[in-house]
């Protein structure tokens, strides 16, 4: 079976401070349908680089990333866009925007403008989905202006999953103030992948946030350095190889 998502022997270079760092060094890994896959490394590892290749956003020098056997890089700009608008969802809390005055449910309803929906059915889907996220109806009428952080990263996961994505991926999603709303944040996320069928990709610094992910990975200078699947860690120092399948 062809995986969802697979990256082979993927390498990225990018300027830093003037000079070419290399961020990602022959990377590969195959991630199959309705995976939960987390990537633990430090700050400057190369982790929110191999995410932005795998939602499409940035292409690799050297190496191929796949989405559903096609090769991204041969895809025109256009068509990587549509990919992201209707199969694969970005999430990073550094990315928050919203009209000034918009309305939650409308911040929601607006990022299904390429569903064919009218805007009284884009607000019905909007309302269910920030339910399930824990924002009811009267947080659903409030302004986007007035969340905490804690409300607009739920705010932020309805969006992406009201979309209905086969691979949602989330860099950092759950800056939180406390270890309890992270924990709830991520109990809640891998719940509403898993009823949907979803593959996840989510990156962090802290690896007992992502307890519970059927794959775990580790990253460091660019190589992936290990996977653990079900409590059991395979070091990677010569193949950097990873596979992360759905875990039955």
């Amino acid at each position: 079976m062809t995986p969802l998502l697979s990256f082979l022997n993927v390498s990225k270079r990018c300027l830093d401070g003037g000079r070419e760092v290399l961020v990602l060094d022959r990377v590969s890994l195959e991630i199959d349908r309705g995976a939960s896959v987390g990537v633990y490394g430090a700050r400057r590892s190369g982790k929110s680089t191999l995410l932005r290749m795998a939602a499409g956003i940035a292409l690799p020098d050297s190496g191929t990333v796949r989405f559903e056997g096609r090769d991204l890089a041969q895809m025109s700009a256009g068509e990587r866009g549509r990919l992201l608008r209707e199969a694969i969802a970005f999430m990073s809390v550094n990315d928050w925007s919203a009209n000034p005055g918009e309305t939650v449910v409308d911040h929601v309803a607006t990022a299904l403008g390429s569903e064919g929906l009218t805007m009284r059915e884009a607000r019905r889907r909007a309302l269910g989905v920030l339910d399930q996220v824990g924002v009811g109806a009267s947080g659903a009428q409030e302004t986007t202006t007035s969340l905490s952080m804690t409300e607009r990263t739920r705010v932020m996961l309805a969006r992406a999953l009201a979309r209905e994505p086969r691979l949602l991926v989330l860099d950092e999603p759950a800056q939180m103030p406390s270890l309890g709303d992270r924990d709830r944040f991520y109990k809640l996320l891998r719940s509403a992948t898993e009823q949907r069928s979803m593959a996840l990709l989510v990156a962090s610094e802290e690896m007992s946030a992502l307890q519970g992910f059927s794959v775990l990975m580790s990253i460091a200078d660019g190589e992936l350095c290990s996977t653990m699947e079900q409590g059991s860690v395979v070091s990677l120092p010569n193949l950097r190889r990873a596979r992360a399948e759905r875990l039955g």
